[in-house]
């Protein structure tokens, strides 16, 4: 599959109008009209065929339109088309098939592959219907909704999606990624509740793809569909008898984290599959929002969420209040509403780097590669934390969709973040890396593409696949594009 994208935007008024995305040559059958004259007038006809608004770099609404949640990002599409239903994103999907464009496609922006420079970005934040059938125990979504609006209304009748740790997170493209919650232990991934997809394929056609209609494209999507296989517009989810956890967090100071690592690894070694826990090196910001006790200093965090019997979650923390009283202990009875307090990720945008990695055990030597490169070490901490959370239950029975299949081989997944330091931007990086190439004796071979974002995520897009699941990957991409018009998210 090539992976090279459609012409730059920049240059169709001055060097041609209809490219051919894989040679980037002007076919010989197409009649080319003046540049400018056919750029603008194909302008004119996207704005009179989509009902939500379409900004260039010569309109003020350009910024907003084109603005990820992770500020890393700084997306310099030539076109930003923000649809309201699935026919503007048809209009819009043609449109860049006239003029050569690649497509990406951005809901909040918090996991951006690459950036859609140059090309036509579908911003979908306006398709945030919910509808939630309390009877099916079913929900259809729109492909902009964030995860909050489906948590509330799914709560009112006792029901839950399989949300992320962020609610402000986009429904639809962290479930194409996978989608791993704090119910995942018991209920899977946010993939494997997934009914149905109504996808705008590069043809420009809507097709409602399920496990029985097309069931090569529904396999792909649920794992390898993030911007690389079409735009999904609508999707349809099961959602799980979930009202009330017993969950939270226990910090303990750092000189306790050794112990606590390990005590950890051998806690989770028999848990029931209803506990999805993670143990967590944090360092708070020493900023005003952030609670005084906790503001600015840096502890070790037993976290999770447990989604049975709330007596029998309470029995279960005690193995950790029993050996020492936590500095806080914040675990305990909740709505599953509140659920983003577990990991109580930041609302506001920021710049933030990340990186990931599948263990198949912790282990002390990991623990301090872990604790090493996250604790702060005579200066302000690079990364704000590394988390290692717990895999296995649901998550590892094989036979989902596509990159679900290496999951049974991951017992901890990592996660560390990091903000960038503006006057020297390149030094995150670097020590992300350097953290990675620690770790990689003791790590499997899968990557958890939800957990990566930027080049890594393009990179290593390879690892989250076993071979046999690469190629029926591959063969689906070749079938429904290509000549990848979808070509800013993973690489196929």
């Amino acid at each position: 599959m090539v992976d090279e994208c459609g012409a730059n935007a920049a240059s169709i008024p001055a060097e041609g109008f209809r490219w051919n995305i894989k040679t980037r040559e002007v076919p010989m059958s197409v009649a080319v009209p003046a540049p400018r004259t056919a750029w603008n007038a194909e302008l004119t006809r996207l704005r009179t065929e989509v009902a939500g608004p379409v900004s260039t770099s010569a309109e003020d609404t350009y910024d907003g339109a084109r603005a990820s949640w992770n500020r890393a990002f700084d997306l310099r599409p030539a076109v930003v088309v923000e649809p309201l239903d699935a026919e503007d994103v048809v209009a819009a999907v043609r449109f860049a098939g006239r003029t050569g464009l690649g497509v990406g496609i951005q809901a909040t922006g918090h996991g951006v592959a690459a950036a859609a420079d140059d090309a036509l970005l579908l911003a979908t934040r306006r398709m945030d219907d919910v509808q939630v059938d309390p009877v099916a125990r079913t929900a259809r979504l729109g492909a902009g909704v964030s995860w909050g609006p489906v948590l509330a209304e799914a709560q009112l009748h006792g029901l839950a999606p399989l949300a992320g740790s962020a609610p402000h997170v986009g429904a639809v493209g962290y479930t194409l990624g996978g989608g791993m919650g704090w119910l995942a232990r018991r209920h899977g991934l946010s993939a494997d509740k997934v009914h149905a997809l109504e996808v705008v394929t590069a043809d420009g056609e809507i097709r409602r793809v399920t496990a029985d209609d097309d069931p090569e494209l529904f396999w792909a999507l649920r794992g390898g569909g993030a911007g690389s296989l079409g735009v999904v517009t609508a999707m349809e989810i099961e959602l799980v008898p979930v009202s009330d956890v017993y969950a939270g967090n226990l910090l303990y100071p750092t000189e306790l984290a050794d112990e606590v690592f390990g005590r950890y690894e051998t806690w989770v070694a028999d848990v029931p599959d209803e506990l999805t826990s993670a143990v967590v090196v944090m360092n708070f910001p020493p900023f005003e929002e952030v609670p005084e006790p906790i503001r600015g200093r840096s502890f070790v965090i037993v976290r999770g969420c447990w989604c049975g019997p709330s007596e029998e979650g309470g029995a279960l923390i005690d193995y950790w209040r029993s050996w020492r009283e936590p500095l806080l202990d914040a675990f305990g009875p909740m709505p599953f509403a509140e659920m983003a307090a577990i990991s109580q990720d930041p609302v506001d945008p920021v710049p933030a780097q990340v990186c990931t990695d599948s263990l198949s055990a912790l282990g002390p030597e990991v623990a301090r590669t872990i604790l090493g490169h996250t604790l702060p070490a005579g200066g302000p901490p690079e990364l704000i934390f590394s988390e290692v959370r717990h895999g296995g239950g649901a998550l590892a029975r094989a036979d989902r969709g596509a990159g679900h299949a290496a999951l049974g081989d991951v017992t901890f997944l990592t996660h560390s973040v990091g903000i960038p330091d503006p006057a020297a931007p390149d030094r995150l990086g670097t020590h992300l890396r350097k953290l990675r190439d620690a770790l990689a004796p003791h790590r499997t071979r899968h990557a958890y593409l939800n957990f990566l974002d930027g080049e890594d995520r393009r990179a290593r897009t390879r690892e989250a696949f076993t071979a046999p699941e690469w190629e029926r990957l591959r063969a689906v991409k070749t079938a429904v594009d290509p000549e990848n018009r979808f070509c800013f998210g993973l690489v196929l």
